[in-house]
């Protein structure tokens, strides 16, 4: 039997990269997952490559008649919602004085707009189903400190440290726990994209180097891949982590100690 075995669990934003790895880690240990991605062929082709146990769903994470749909498709799927990832993010770099409204919202709608509903509407799910669950949410090093070129991403994950504590103080009583976990420099496509607009920004002159520069710092040496945290997400889903709440994880090599 797997940590996981049986568990029903959406992972949003799982079309390809990070949210995706950890889906794929979680049916290795025994979890019915719901790949969601507003990217619909690219959520259901990693269902199809996870196996029988999976479905992929569209999902815009910022309306809530679709998340509240997406729930509800896990459950006629796989009977209840145990775990709840959310997961899906966006980047968009802009220099401090130049951000702009539509930056702003953009950015802020789906980092953390989709991380309030996508929690309101899976703690209303488990609270029907009275069994408790768990509510993970992806933060970043950019909730732990400001960077000046990308302004509205690092609002928008400290806005993610600050919804998982107050959730966590919110759900307790309905035994739900809420935590979240916070990568560093993770190579995935939305680190290619950030690489390409750093490059058109000037910050960087030639492929790769924006990645490499940001990783400069981190004690291990190296950018993590997906795969290095999947460790850490399969812990926050399990039955390990019960006493856990109101945390974020770091899994960022070492890149920033506080």
């Amino acid at each position: 039997m797997g940590r996981v075995d049986g568990k029903s669990i959406i992972i949003t934003g799982a079309a390809r990269g990070m949210g995706k790895a950890i889906g794929h880690a979680l049916i290795k240990e025994g979890a019915h997952v719901c790949y969601a991605d507003i990217d619909e062929d690219g959520a259901k082709k990693a269902a199809e490559e996870a196996g029988s146990n999976a479905i992929g769903v569209k999902v815009d994470v910022t309306k809530r008649d679709q998340v509240a749909q997406m729930v509800q498709q896990t459950v006629e799927a796989f009977g209840k919602l145990d775990v709840m990832f959310n997961n899906a993010g966006v980047n968009k770099p802009m220099d401090f004085i130049d951000v702009t409204e539509d930056n702003w919202h953009f950015v802020m709608n789906i980092n953390g707009l989709g991380v309030l509903i996508g929690t309101q509407e899976a703690a209303k799910q488990m609270i029907k189903q009275g069994t408790g669950g768990k509510i993970i949410n992806t933060a970043s090093i950019a909730g732990r400190q400001g960077f000046d070129n990308v302004a509205p991403y690092c609002a928008s994950k400290f806005a993610v440290v600050s919804l998982t504590q107050s959730a966590a103080r919110a759900f307790a009583g309905h035994k739900i726990t809420v935590n979240g976990f916070s990568p560093g420099v993770v190579d995935t496509p939305l680190w290619k994209q950030l690489d390409e607009d750093l490059m058109e920004m000037g910050v960087s002159e030639k492929p790769g180097q924006a990645m490499q520069d940001f990783s400069a710092d981190i004690l291990l040496g190296r950018p993590a891949t997906p795969d290095d945290i999947t460790g850490t997400t399969t812990f926050l889903a399990s039955s390990d982590s019960d006493y856990v709440t109101g945390q974020i994880m770091a899994i960022d090599g070492g890149m920033i100690l506080v």
